[in-house]
Formats: C-alpha cells, structure tokens, sequence
C-alpha cells in the first residue's frame, strides 16, 4: 500500500520533494536509511566527548555536513545554504537532505560528514511535473482585459490545487520519464474516491499548466510511458510560497484558502492587490533616485536620501514593508509591545498621508497594524494610547515624546528609524530629534542587540547642516543617496562666492577671478550664453582658453584629450562652454565653476556643479591635499527673481553672504510683495499674525487701503464696537468661523429670512434661471429652507451644457458649494437690498501647538459641534474688511430661575483644553505691526481727504470707529477708521464729556498736541491730531444737531477741549449715535451740571441722566466679557 502523500514546493526551482518505494536503480530500501539514522545517532552523540575532531575547520556556502534537528531529535544529513550573524553568534541555515527540511542551527554544532555515513543517496529526491510548465493569468488594468500567458514559476492557485488533489488521495504513483541535473521529470497519478487521476493532464486542464512538446513527445504526457520505470512514492510537507510582492525577489508566507473553487481566484486577487495598487495610482516603476534607495533600505542599511521628490514617502515605503515581512529577522526581539518601525513626519498632515499609503500598500503582506499618533499636551490622552501589536507608529516627534514620557519601553523593540522630510524636522524640532536618537543609540548599543536588525532612514529635499552629525554620531557606515547635485555639492563641501556687479561688469569680474597663481592645478569650467564674448575677453588678457557649444562643429574628443591630460601645479585649464554641451563631455574633475551666465533652472545650476563632483569632499573625508572645490556665481540685476532662491542656497551652504545681497534681496522681496498687492490677505497671517513660508506663500501680507475697507459690508459691523452677538455657522477651523453679527433689538436679516422662505412656498415663485451670470444673486432651496446665494464661478462657455455645476456662495452663511445651474431661483430684487450678511470671525491669542500651521482636525471638529448654530457673545479688537477678530468669545446662559446670566464657556478656553492649541499672545501685535507700516499719507493730506469725503453725502455713512486692539487685559485705545477710501493706521483718542443747557463740551485727553484740525458738520465732528509719529483721529457721528459756525475748538493745558453749539437748547442723553468704548461722560464736571442746572427738573431729569446710567452700563458690561475664563 502506498501512504498518503503531501509535497514540498519551491516555486522558483518548479519542483517538489518526494521519498521512492519499490524497486529500481534510484531507490534505496527504507531499512537502510533507518540503520544509516542510527549508526549517525550513536557516532555523532558519542564524539560529543571530544568535539573539536568533528567540528568543520572552515564552513561555507553549500558545504556538505551534519547537525542535529531538535524538530526530529536526531542528527541529519544536511547541505549549507547560508551563514548569518544573529545574537551574539553565527547561524547557518541547513538544508537536511533526506527530510527536505530547512532548519537553523549555530555554527558550533555543525558536525564534520563521515566519508561512511555519505555512501546512501540522500533519501528525498528533487521532482518535477514532465513536460508541464506553468501558466499564469495576466491582467492588464489599463486595458481591462485578462487572458493566461505562460509563467516562469507556479502560482499560488496552481500550488493550493496541487496540494489538495494530494490531501484527497488514497494513493500514488510516479512514471519516471527522465533525469536531468539530479531532477527527476515524472508523471503524477493519483487515486482519488477509487478514481485515477493524471495530475500532469488535471493541471494542464484546469488552466493551471501547458504541455511542452519534445522531439519524443507530442501528445499527453501520460500517453506512451507505459514502459517506463514506476514509482511509488512518499513526499514532505507542504510550504507554500506567494511570488515576488511586486518591490523585491523575496519569498514570503501567505494563507491561502483551502477551497478548490474559489481558491484560484482569491489567490490572484492576493498576487495582484499590490501591483493593482501601484497601476491605479499609476506607478510605472521605482524613479531614478528609487532606484538608488530601494536596493540599501530593503537590505536593511542605513540611508541618508536627498533629493528634488524628497518629500515622497514612496522613496522608503516599498522596501521597509518588504522588510518587514521577514519576521524570522525579529525572532530575537523582547517578547514586549513595542513598534518594530517609528517614522517620524514633520506634521499631522504628513503623518496622515504616510499612514493612509501604509494602509493601502500593507493590506496584502502580513499584518502590521500601523498606527497614527498624534497627542495633544494633555497627559491622559497618552496614557490611554494602546500600541499593543502594533509594528509600525506613524507621528511627530512632539507627539512620540510626550508618549515616550508614558511608555518607557518604545524603544525595546525599534529596529526601524524614519525621519521623513529630515530638513524640515531639523529646523522644526531640532532637540526633538537629537533627544529620540540619543534614546535610540542608547537601545542599540547594549549587547544583546549587536545582531539584531537596526536601521535609520532619512529623506528629505535638502540638505541640512544637522544631517551630517546624523551620519557621524548616529548612522553605521551608511548609504547617501544624493540626486539633487545643488545639495550634493553642499554635502561636498563645495566653496561657494557671489558676486553682485551689473552686467557691464562681468567681464571684469571674470578676469579678477582668474587673475591668480595657483598653488594646485585649476580646471575651471565657464559657463555663459554667448561663447565668443568671453573668448574675446580672455584672449585680451592672455589667457588661453578652449571654447565649445553645439552651434559650432567641434571635435569634442580633442577637448577632452586637452581636458584629461597631465599638467603641473600651478596651471590653468579654462574651458568656456554652453549648458548644452555638458552631457557630451562627461566632466567631473573640475576645480572652479564660474556661471558667467546665470543658470536658467535649479537643475542646470546642479547640472553645472556636477562636473566638480571628483571633488565633492565631505567632513569625514575632508583632506587638505584635495583642492577645495569652488562655484562663483555673477548675479546681476538681470536675475533678481533668482536672488531669495540664491540667498537661501547661500544660507543652507553656510557660505559668506555679502552685504549688498541681503540688501538686493530685501528690496526683492518687496517688490515680489507689490506684486500680490491684489491678492486677499494671507490666511495664515490673519489666523496667527505670521506667515512661516512668506516668500512662497501666493498672498500678500500687507495692508491695501482699497480691499481693507468697509465697504459693501454689513451695517452691524460698521455700526457696533466693543460687544457684539454673533452667530457661527460655518466652520473652516477652529478658530476661523463665517457667521452673522445678530442684532438684538431688531435683526433685519431674521426678518428677511421669513419674508424669503414665505415667498418661495408658493411654487409659482419658483422661477428657474434660463440663464446663471457671474456675481448674481439668486435663491436656493436647501432641504427645507431658502437661501440667497452668489453665483462666484462658472464653467467655460465650452463645457456648458443643458446641466452644469456652478459655484455658489451663502452671502448670509459665508460657506461655498457646488449645486447644478438648474436648482437657483429668481430672486426679487427687494430681498437683494440687505447687504450680504455673512462675517468671517477670527479667535485671537491662540494657535496650533508644535509650530504647526494648520489646525488639527480633532480641535476643528470638537468647535464645529460646540458653537456651530449657537449665539455667542464676542468682544471686536480689530476688524480689516469683511474680517472680524474677536477676543474673547463667549457662550452666555441664561438661568431663568435665577433671572441671572452665566458664562457657560470661551471658545479659547475650549480650544486650549484640548491641548492641541497653544497661546499665542502677538497674534493682534503683529497685525497692528502691519497697520504701522502702512506707508502714512502726509498729516495735511489726510485732512485734506477728509474734508474732501465729508463733502459727499455718501460716504458720510463710511466713517466709522473701529478698535484696533482691546485684549482682555489691556484697553490700548488705538483703533482702524475706515475714511471714504482710505484706511490709516490711526490711534483713537480718549474722549470725556460733559453738557450744559446750550453747549457740549468735549475733551479729547491728548497731552501735548501741538498739530491739529478739527472739522464741523451739522451731525459729525472730525478731530485729528499729530503727536511724535502717532496720527490720532476722532470720527464722531452726534447724537443731535450742532450749530456748526457757532462750534470751535481750543487749545488748553495742552488738550484740545472742543465746544459743540446746541441747534436746541435741553440735555442730551448720549454724546453719539452709536456706542464708542473710547467716548465717557466726564463725572468730575457732575457737581457743575448741580450747580448751574443744566438738567431740567422732574421726570425729564430722570430720563436725561441715562447719559450716565449708559456710560455706567457700558463700562459694565465690558469689564464682565474681559476674561475668558
């Protein structure tokens, strides 16, 4: 009877080890391997007495030999596949060559083979299908086609069939057909439920093999080898081994369903997940740089990768989770939770990127459960971060420190150390990194983890001077990949010199440069757009120079014969060219690069620096007999849109900057800044007072009196200072809202809002829009409710069609969407008078932690479900066009049973529990900065505008007081006025005053004026007045009428005390209007209202001192919303 058998398959050889029964000249009886066993038993535990007489001299790849299984308690025969160093000791991988094993064992308990025990052939024996090769399917994703195309090894679906077909049989047998290079070629048949089965055949019709004819076979194997040798046959258990995972040529283990009919499907869907992966994402194949960083990263090195697409997570991705599919390499690790991989990203964004491309690239290998940390400074939050198996964390080196303070053992299991965009971080968080290397270096220098994989990567755009103390104090003999040759020549140390002359002058130049005896031989290279002008120029002066570029046929082997031949020190070697001829020549060991000509892009600059690259030399290699390599650059004031990019160069290179650059650069930046002079405010400068990538950023970060001004705004802004309602309801951030400044007595936009929703239930009002045009003002239908909206984009004329998407505007919301041309209504041109409602609200004094410059997403949502919908009351500080900074913001309750009010949160104070947000209290400074350096109009010509608005009735409604900055702690009484058209950074006076029957007099509280104007209108009063460099202006619309030829305003005790002529005689209840934080009622003159009665007895006495119960109630009022807390 024959046994059961089960196979070992090696997908790369096609074969499959099998033991032979029965009769013929290959096969040995069982009995004699039996004895063979023992006699080895018995020698080998014998000589354990005296090891060293059976212990290899040497061992090596391949070596024949002993050594004891602990999996089958006996020695074994066994041929060397590998040596490795693991643990402290070395470790080879043996093959046992009569069970078809593969086991581990320490070099000290391999064993010499006895010339006697090697005389039986060795008892498994290597086998392949005859004539069958395999098949594989082939799908093309961009076609969307799939056909079978032959294979160079056995899929996983062929292999799973396989071995069930074997699981199910009763018994086997083997023709032997041929042999070759000790493989046996056989024919399998199987008995399966009393029937016969072919495997070769079954294959071949099952899709999973083809027939390969010979000269002597050209029909089905299992025809015409009824003669040939039968053999029973027993074979070794089954490893089955998925192909190539798409990066590099290893095996790794994958389960694979058992079921025969769905069993080749799931595995195909398996080989191809990732390669489907990469086609969707449109992956042609690894980059030039990939190309140098793959290799050294799979195998497990230290690797330090610059380059123009740094700030790619695929340069590491791909072949760090190749490595880590190779679990036997962590055996040795601590059997504790902690990550085998931390990469470190210079941002939550970036995080959130790298850990989404782990997720969709590790679905198809062993599971590695990557996971994103970001923590907040709040120290619960990390004690309850669980990293149990976890293998890979994903996080900031902020946040994997503040989780380091909580879990001590994140170290114990780190094999794998990722910096990603390494100059970002090293600017960023510079002690940060230092301190999580130091921790790493101290984990890996015990001796336990001598052996054991340990690996730092490091990517990034551009080099930084702390990467090479990462190489020298952290890095072991590591690859430095460097593809971006600007930053290769920073790294090699290469010397560079700008000088700034004009264009005239670069020929003078040019020749200082060269004017010299050098102590080494000099091969400079001088790079220009017109050869002949500096030919001309050097043979003037003596200088013999070669000339080249592709206009002129030349012989480029002669210049390179000239080039390369030998010279003593001491001498010139000048070749003049154009940037065209440098792939050509293939130089790399000149000493100077001058760029006559200023190089056209950042890779011709590198391009151009590459030629000196036999001279790259850095700090660990530095050699003071090298000649120093050198890049003199002429900068002219043709090339000034290149100056920031060369200055920053500069500073990277920590090169010597000449004075007359900074200079040239400065002026630069304000002309780039003039530029934008049309572009909205910087978000990020209006959200935290700062913008970190200024030179890059596309909008302006300066005020423009034509965009910050009041106009078209609603009248609640224009109209109310110091305490406001407002409504958020739309969120962008969580501390950059749109919403509606509501009015408590009697809101116009709530009114409007009824009138529209009533208009548009009557589905005759209904009126779709034939046709959409830019900035109209139209209804929506939003659910249940209607909306005013604005039209703010539309799509060319040529991609209009019956149904097209717009872009709209909630003009009362401040949010924008996309609906379909066909969903706006026609709008009645009476609920289009209201000016649009919507405010943009910007929380002061608190920013990102980590120098981050986007708000995490948590934060965002916990304030969009805290405030969206809800009235807050908020305190104005500043407000530049359509934006309103607040501080602070306040969600007020009422307890109705106590007739009292309470301040249930602030929105800062909120934002700060969270421990994402931090204080940032120059946020209102800096934005005051920029108001300061508003180029200030002469004193005379302000006024002169003034008068000159004041004369036009419609812009007397544009003049109004806005504060510029009243934090909680501290009233500065500065303030924004918009003039007509024109926005000053001015400072609002202090104002106290008082009444009698017939006058009001106004004191405006300025020490030591000296320069002023005050101008008089029936309803408003304009003060202005120069004091140092302080411009104060004073825009105050009266409560009643004055007689303006009967008003004056004088000087006393250096204060301007201004008397306004009552058109009726009686007491004023108010001063102004509208309520200014800055205007008082003078109490020190109430005495004198006593005494001359300029209050009129009775009832009317009462209701004229709300002038001062409104002061009081003001001051109130203002005091009670001062703390967010």
């Amino acid at each position: 009877d024959i046994q059961l058998l089960t196979l070992q398959l090696i997908s790369l050889q096609h074969c499959f080890w099998v033991t032979m029964k029965g009769r013929g000249p290959y096969i040995v009886d069982e009995i004699e391997y039996k004895n063979l066993n023992a006699e080895m038993n018995q020698f080998y535990d014998k000589s354990c007495e005296n090891v060293d007489e059976v212990k290899p001299v040497t061992l090596e790849k391949g070596q024949i030999c002993v050594v004891f299984s602990e999996e089958l308690k006996c020695w074994c025969r066994a041929v060397i596949k590998s040596i490795m160093y693991c643990a402290g000791h070395y470790q080879t991988e043996c093959f046992l060559v009569d069970y078809a094993k593969y086991t581990f064992v320490k070099t000290k308990d391999v064993r010499v083979a006895v010339k006697a025990f090697m005389q039986i052939p060795y008892r498994a024996k290597k086998c392949r299908l005859y004539c069958t090769k395999p098949v594989t399917l082939r799908i093309n994703f961009r076609e969307d086609t799939a056909k079978i195309v032959p294979a160079q090894r056995w899929d996983n679906a062929a292999t799973q069939y396989f071995q069930s077909l074997l699981k199910a049989t009763t018994q086997i047998k083997a023709k032997l057909c041929a042999v070759e290079d000790n493989t046996f070629d056989v024919i399998l048949y199987v008995t399966i439920k009393d029937e016969k089965v072919c495997i070769n055949d079954d294959l071949v019709s099952k899709n999973f093999a083809r027939f390969v004819e010979t000269e002597e076979n050209t029909g089905s194997p299992a025809k015409d080898q009824e003669n040939q040798t039968s053999l029973n046959v027993e074979s070794f258990p089954v490893k089955i081994v998925n192909p190539t995972l798409a990066f590099r040529p290893v095996l790794f283990e994958e389960k694979v369903p058992m079921n025969l009919e769905t069993g080749r499907n799931h595995v195909c869907q398996k080989q191809s997940n990732r390669q489907y992966e990469l086609t969707r994402e449109k992956f042609l194949g690894p980059t030039f740089t990939e190309s140098y960083c793959w290799p050294p990263v799979a195998r497990g090195c230290d690797v330090v990768a610059i380059s123009h697409q740094g700030n790619d997570p695929f340069l590491y991705i791909p072949p760090v989770l190749t490595f880590l599919q190779l679990g036997s390499c962590y055996k040795a690790l601590p059997n504790r939770n902690g990550p085998l991989a931390l990469i470190l990203c210079p941002g939550w964004k970036k995080a959130q990127l790298v850990f989404e491309l782990l997720k969709t690239y590790g679905r198809c290998s062993r599971q590695l459960h990557p996971t994103l940390i970001i923590l907040g400074q709040n120290k619960e939050e990390a004690k309850r971060v669980k990293i149990q198996g976890c293998d890979v964390i994903v996080t900031t080196p902020y946040s994997f420190l503040r989780l380091y303070e909580h879990k001590c053992l994140l170290f114990c299991r780190l094999c794998h150390l990722v910096f990603d965009e390494i100059e970002v971080l090293f600017s960023e968080a510079t002690e940060q990194v230092f301190t999580i290397l130091d921790c790493y270096k101290k984990t890996i220098i015990t001796e336990e983890w001598e052996y054991l994989p340990h690996q730092i990567i490091a990517v990034g755009t551009h080099w930084n001077k702390h990467i090479a103390r990462l190489i020298k104090e952290f890095m072991n003999d590591p690859y430095v990949v460097i593809t971006a040759m600007e930053e290769a020549s920073i790294y090699g140390n290469v010397h560079q010199v700008v000088q700034h002359c004009v264009s005239s002058e670069r020929t003078a130049i040019l020749l200082k440069i060269l004017d010299f005896t050098p102590n080494h031989l000099q091969k400079v290279l001088v790079f220009t757009d017109s050869v002949d002008e500096v030919e001309m120029a050097l043979k003037s002066n003596s200088i013999f120079a070669l000339k080249i570029h592709k206009e002129k046929e030349f012989n480029f082997t002669y210049v390179l014969e000239y080039w390369t031949k030998s010279y003593a020190s001491g001498n010139h070697v000048v070749l003049v060219l154009t940037d065209d001829c440098m792939q050509f020549l293939g130089i790399t060991d000149a000493s100077c690069v001058i760029h006559f000509s200023f190089p056209s892009s950042p890779r011709i600059f590198g391009q151009r620096l590459y030629n000196m690259s036999d001279n790259f030399h850095n700090e660990s290699s530095v050699d003071q007999e090298h000649t120093k390599a050198r890049s003199v650059i002429l900068l002219t004031e043709n090339n000034t849109c290149h100056a920031l990019g060369i200055l920053r160069y500069l500073k990277r290179a920590e090169a010597e900057i000449p004075p007359e650059l900074h200079d040239f650069t400065a002026r630069v930046l304000e002309a780039e800044e003039e530029k934008k002079f049309a572009r909205p405010l910087c978000t990020y400068l209006k959200a935290f007072g700062i913008c970190k990538n200024r030179t890059v950023c596309p909008d302006r970060h300066q005020i423009n009196l034509q965009i910050d001004m009041l106009q078209n705004m609603p009248s609640k802004i224009t109209q109310t200072s110091g305490l406001v309602t407002i409504l958020p309801l739309h969120i962008v951030n969580a501390t950059d809202y749109f919403g509606r400044i509501v009015d408590k007595q009697q809101d116009q936009y709530t009114t409007l809002a009824e009138e529209i929703n009533e208009y548009f239930k009557e589905t005759s009002n209904n009126i779709p829009i034939k046709k959409v045009e830019k900035l109209a003002l139209y209804g929506l239908c939003e659910e249940t409710l209607f909306h005013r909206v604005q039209v703010v984009e539309t799509p060319p004329k040529e991609e209009e069609n019956l149904f097209f998407n717009v872009k709209i505007k909630y003009i009362d919301e401040g949010r924008t969407r996309q609906v379909q041309s066909s969903q706006l209504l026609h709008l009645p041109a009476r609920f289009q008078h209201l000016p649009p409602q919507a405010v943009e609200f910007i929380v002061c004094r608190v920013k990102p932690i980590d120098n981050e410059i986007e708000w995490n997403p948590k934060v965002t949502h916990y304030i969009h479900h805290k405030i969206k919908g809800k009235p807050h009351e908020a305190k104005i500080v500043l407000t530049l066009g359509n934006t309103v900074w607040i501080d602070p913001m306040v969600r007020v309750t009422r307890l109705s049973d106590l007739k009292m009010y309470v301040n249930e949160y602030s929105v800062r104070s909120e934002i700060l529990s969270t421990g994402l947000g931090t204080d940032n209290p120059e946020h209102i400074t800096q934005l005051q900065k920029l108001c300061v350096r508003v180029k200030e109009l002469s004193h005379m010509n302000n006024l002169e505008s003034i008068k000159e608005d004041t004369a036009h009735p419609e812009n007397v409604s544009d003049l109004q007081n806005m504060p510029i900055q009243e934090n909680s702690t501290e009233n500065c009484k500065s303030s924004k006025m918009t003039m007509g058209n024109h926005l000053c950074g001015n400072f609002y006076p202090e104002i106290k005053w008082f009444q009698n029957e017939v006058t009001v007099t106004v004191k405006v509280k300025i020490a030591g004026i000296a320069d002023y104007k005050c101008d008089f209108s029936k309803e408003k009063v304009i003060f202005s007045a120069c004091l140092g460099d302080k411009l104060y202006l004073a825009d105050m619309e009266l409560h009643q009428y004055i007689l303006t030829e009967k008003s004056s305003c004088v000087i006393k005790d250096k204060e301007a005390a201004i008397i306004l002529a009552k058109e009726k005689k009686g007491a004023w209840c108010k001063l102004l209007k509208n309520k200014n934080p800055h205007v008082s009622f003078d109490f020190e003159h109430w005495e004198d209202f006593e005494d001359t009665g300029p209050f009129p007895v009775g009832s009317k006495k009462l209701h004229c001192t709300s002038a001062v119960t409104e002061d009081l109630v003001e001051s109130s009022d203002d005091s009670s919303v001062e703390s967010d807390e």
